[in-house]
């Protein structure tokens, strides 16, 4: 069972530009570090120097990779993302994340999961970014994940407040579904149903599969 086969929009949120929106809220100190660095005077030291340099490399041959993957050359694109990411800084797991996508993209389902999972693990990113990283591999790995290990990864995520609680209900509904407990994924739909702070989206799929599922 294919999770396109249940919701084609469960990743609506995920989806690049989004996780940009998300980086650029929770990565404000990116931004300060850059203003800052902008706003320094010519006696800075040497030091200083040369890190505003990398940072502002950095952020050039992120974008040029963005600009790759606009244009469809999703290798080089890949080239330039794993390098950025490899060497850290302020891009680095933005750069993990578009990688990982790619390598989703090419089918390899099980690295794209350990490079998310990395991304989890990641204790130096905002939870949100980490949770989304969770997220991600779970639905990476979906197909061929035992139900209750993709139940239990997301149950943390289906918490009231978290931003990525409607898809994580929607694909722990899905789970429940693959184990056969139609009662269990009924319960989870009638909760997203029910969610007004869900995307509409979201909120009408699981209004859809309550209301087949419904004795």
């Amino acid at each position: 069972m294919l999770v396109s086969d249940i919701f084609r929009e469960i990743d609506e949120e995920l989806r690049r530009d989004n996780l940009l929106k998300l980086w650029r809220l929770y990565g404000r100190y990116v931004i300060v570090a850059l203003v800052v660095a902008l706003a320094v005077a010519g006696g800075i030291v040497a030091w200083r120097n040369h890190q505003l340099t990398a940072r502002q490399a950095q952020s050039v041959r992120y974008a040029a990779a963005m600009s790759l993957l606009r244009d469809g050359k999703d290798a080089e694109a890949a080239k330039v993302f794993t390098s950025v990411a490899d060497e850290g800084g302020s891009y680095a797991p933005l750069a993990e994340f578009e990688a990982a996508d790619l390598v989703a993209k090419g089918g390899d389902a099980k690295a794209a999961a350990a490079a998310y999972d990395k991304l989890a693990a990641n204790a130096q990113l905002d939870p949100e970014l980490r949770d989304a990283a969770t997220l991600l591999s779970v639905m990476t790995g979906f197909a061929s994940s035992e139900p209750q290990i993709v139940i239990d990864r997301l149950k943390p995520l289906t918490d009231n407040g978290n931003p990525w609680r409607a898809s994580a209900l929607e694909l722990t509904a899905a789970a429940l579904l693959k184990a056969n407990d139609k009662a269990g994924a009924l319960d989870r739909y009638k909760k997203l149903a029910d969610d007004l702070s869900a995307p509409e989206g979201a909120r009408t799929r699981a209004a859809e599969m309550a209301a087949v599922l419904a004795p």
